[in-house]
């Protein structure tokens, strides 16, 4: 008798019920947590009020945005095109961790003809400032390192800062920014790594550190021992007064400061395009930081910025930009006493895209943000910006997003708001 398979015989009638259920395993192990370095390092509310203002019937003073209608857009997009035109495969391609030749030998060129001799080797091109102030914490700070700031101080900058494990310690300022003999007798006292400032329009507050209190910063940092990191990103913006030379051309502090830059001010935020300028050693140790961070910037927004200072005129372009935000700094300053609580005081900076509020004893600006927003307006409370004890009657307002017509809406806006 042939041999049957042994399925025969079996029943074809599905099967009624339920099927064994699986024998249970142990519980999956959790994850491990994030690393204890992001504990200490809160979320920017400037980016978290920038999303909650993002309707576009809100008038919105928060964000330091360019104002997008000046970009110039068609000068931009022939460079692009002409880079993409002549050597796409270049342009398209991996490239140096030190940057694109011709951009930095233009940006040399740009800063020696401000005062500051500048060889293309001093430079390194990053993705924005801000990865320069990254790589720079990165190169030079350890866990428990004192780093001095303003105060109040750039947000950002605070949160790198807490990324590297640094203890941040604030300087006192006056309406001119840090005071000397406040740094010198922190300076004495502690074991400083670097000071971080940005000299002029800072941000929050728009104020500019006086030539005079440049050089003493200088001569402090020298005697005491400690780097300073220049930032300026605004610095081009001058709407009235003469140019300030920067802490890195003082004598006493040309081998220990670092001078962050960046296009995005001037040219386009979303090219993400920034450089330092720093002493060998340090450069070189922020290029290995540069390559463990993302190899290089990218290569053809790179060659299209160097492409479009070629061709176009951007201290033309600059000089459209200060036009219009002038007019915008003015019909803000113009409309503040009639928005503002009786009692408030504000500065008037000459240049960049802040002006920095006080409102009178007892107000909350963060408490008064919501009904701001509920009156289509928003700012920035000063609070978060500082290092110090922050003083909740300060705000940030910035200019430069709108046009004068909208600024003085959005002050009515506001008046309603506050009363």
């Amino acid at each position: 008798m042939p041999n049957r398979p042994a399925t025969a015989g079996i029943s074809r009638v599905p099967m009624l019920g339920r099927m064994p259920s699986a024998i249970p395993g142990p519980a999956p192990a959790p994850v491990p947590a994030t690393a204890s370095r992001l504990a200490g390092v809160a979320s920017s509310p400037v980016r978290e009020i920038l999303a909650l203002t993002e309707r576009p019937e809100v008038i919105s003073f928060a964000g330091g945005l360019p104002a997008p209608e000046l970009f110039d857009t068609a000068g931009v997009r022939a460079a692009y095109d002409r880079v993409l035109a002549d050597g796409a495969a270049q342009a398209l391609q991996y490239s140096t961790t030190e940057g694109n030749a011709d951009l930095r030998t233009a940006v040399a060129d740009r800063l020696t003809g401000r005062g500051l001799a500048t060889d293309p080797a001093d430079l390194l091109v990053t993705t924005g400032s801000q990865q320069a102030l990254a790589l720079v914490a990165t190169a030079l700070l350890e866990p428990g390192d004192v780093v001095l700031v303003e105060d109040p101080c750039y947000l950002a900058a605070l949160q790198t800062f807490g990324f590297a494990g640094a203890r941040v310690v604030a300087v006192p300022t006056d309406e001119d920014g840090v005071i000397p003999a406040a740094l010198e007798e922190i300076a004495a006292r502690e074991r400083v790594k670097l000071l971080y400032l940005v000299p002029t329009f800072q941000n929050p507050t728009g104020r500019t550190l006086p030539a005079a209190r440049r050089a003493a910063v200088a001569e402090v940092a020298a005697r005491r021992g400690f780097w300073v990191v220049e930032d300026d990103p605004y610095g081009e913006l001058r709407y009235d007064g003469a140019h300030v030379p920067w802490i890195a051309a003082h004598p006493a502090a040309a081998d220990r400061t670092v001078l962050l830059g960046s296009f995005s001010k001037v040219m386009a935020p979303g090219m993400r395009l920034g450089h330092l300028r720093a002493p060998a050693g340090l450069r070189r140790a922020c290029v290995v930081a540069k390559q463990a961070a993302d190899l290089h910037t990218s290569t053809v927004d790179q060659a299209a910025a160097a492409r479009y200072l070629r061709d176009s005129d951007l201290d033309a372009h600059i000089r459209t930009l200060c036009g219009a935000y002038k007019e915008r700094r003015d019909a803000l300053l113009e409309g503040l006493p009639q928005a503002l609580p009786e009692g408030s005081r504000w500065n008037r900076p000459d240049g960049g895209m802040f002006v920095w509020v006080n409102l009178p004893e007892g107000y909350d600006a963060a408490h008064l943000l919501k009904a701001a927003v509920e009156h289509q307006v928003a700012y920035v409370p000063g609070a978060p910006f500082h290092a110090g004890a922050p003083d909740p009657r300060t705000l940030r307002l910035s200019f430069t997003t709108h046009a004068p017509a909208e600024i003085r809406e959005g002050l009515r806006r506001l008046a309603r708001a506050f009363a």
